[in-house]
């Protein structure tokens, strides 16, 4: 089953990064609703399913790495510019960045988003939800690596490194499978690192909400509605406990 859910999630990611090589992509429109829709997904299986599972495992501990993650994912940002959440962030003297230090910290985000699926949880529904969560939050992302990379290399360049980061996040997952059930300190290891990645998914999500939309950061009825499609879709995953 692990095998299948990560073969789905490299089809998913390749599938939604490959929109923008064959087509004009997607309007800002319809990306933002895309973008607050993951967001509010992504935010409703970290606090549904991820958060009550680390805390059952880590107890209080897992508060720290929770706010440990909340500002890793503030210092990849950094190198990222925010693309993992829907935005390039660059200031006017920093137009003719090298796009290397961007998939560095976006293959570094890449890795930690799969450590968690390979974790074993109490309940049988967290993993299947984080897989959609995580896969959800993908699509947007993969799209903006393709257009970024095709605004400064070759489309034969650009499906190569859509390749590549589509692979990253399935590969972390089976690393911490196969490194967890025969290392127990890798297994402990591995526990640790959900709250982490937790923090940075709430980090991520939180980001798209304030950004995703107008200008003035209004919110309008069809990004409301992107919204509570996520949420409904979140809550939705409780039924499979």
């Amino acid at each position: 089953m692990q095998l299948t859910y990560n073969l789905l999630l490299f089809a998913i990611t390749f599938a939604g990064g490959s929109i923008p090589l064959w087509t004009k992509g997607i309007d800002d429109k319809r990306m933002h609703l895309l973008l607050a829709f993951s967001g509010s997904f992504l935010l409703s299986i970290t606090l549904l399913h991820l958060l009550p599972e680390t805390f059952e495992e880590l107890g209080s501990k897992a508060g720290v790495y929770l706010l440990a993650g909340f500002f890793i994912q503030l210092l990849i940002q950094r190198f990222t510019h925010g693309i993992e959440h829907g935005h390039v962030h660059l200031e006017r003297h920093e137009h003719h960045i090298s796009l290397t230090p961007i998939l560095l910290g976006l293959g570094l985000h890449a890795f930690m988003e799969g450590l968690p699926l390979g974790f074993n949880y109490r309940l049988d529904a967290t993993g299947p939800s984080l897989y959609m969560a995580v896969a959800a939050h993908k699509l947007p992302e993969a799209m903006l690596v393709t257009m970024l990379t095709m605004a400064t290399k070759s489309r034969a360049r650009a499906m190569l490194v859509l390749i590549g980061f589509s692979l990253i996040t399935p590969i972390a997952s089976s690393l911490a499978v196969v490194l967890g059930e025969n290392y127990y300190a890798m297994a402990q290891l591995v526990a640790a690192l959900v709250p982490i990645v937790a923090g940075a998914f709430i980090h991520i999500s939180t980001t798209i909400f304030f950004e995703s939309g107008t200008r003035q950061h209004m919110l309008t009825w069809q990004k409301v509605m992107a919204m509570l499609i996520g949420v409904g879709i979140g809550l939705a995953t409780l039924v499979l406990e």
